[in-house]
């Protein structure tokens, strides 16, 4: 884009990341999405973007949907358990291990309550799981 047209008529500019392509066109759909879906009504509720990636700094946990098996590999037992407690549990968990091995610069701004005891267990079992994950990684 001509640097006098973004001299005279552009409050801000933007960047999608390390990379390059042909044209502005897909930039612009992308950012016009995001933005978009924000504005209430656009989709069903809120939860359908508070739920997502970025929204509380971390990335989103692992989608499943049916079959319960495919290829030989199982939908996590947790989310066919019923217990929305548990499953909540497990996204959080798969949530705060997933940002933390695939961008760890979002994971060290992020800061788990230990005011309460099972905030404090949750913590604990975060870390110890992140640990073992490695030891089985190396």
């Amino acid at each position: 884009m001509d640097q006098r047209f973004i001299d005279e008529c552009a409050d801000e500019e933007l960047s999608l990341g390390d990379f390059v392509l042909t044209g502005g066109e897909i930039p612009a759909m992308a950012v016009a999405d995001a933005v978009c879906r924000l504005v209430p009504g656009v989709l069903g509720g809120e939860e359908c973007f508070t739920d997502e990636s970025h929204w509380d700094g971390l990335l989103e946990y692992p989608q499943y949907s049916r079959p319960e098996v495919w290829h030989g590999m199982a939908v996590p037992q947790v989310l066919l358990s019923g217990d929305h407690a548990a499953v909540d549990r497990w996204r959080k968990k798969q949530s705060l291990h997933r940002t933390h091995e695939r961008r760890p610069d979002l994971y060290e701004k992020v800061t788990l309550p230990t005011k309460t005891r099972a905030e404090k267990k949750f913590a604990a079992e975060v870390e110890a799981e992140w640990e073992a994950m490695q030891g089985e990684k190396k």
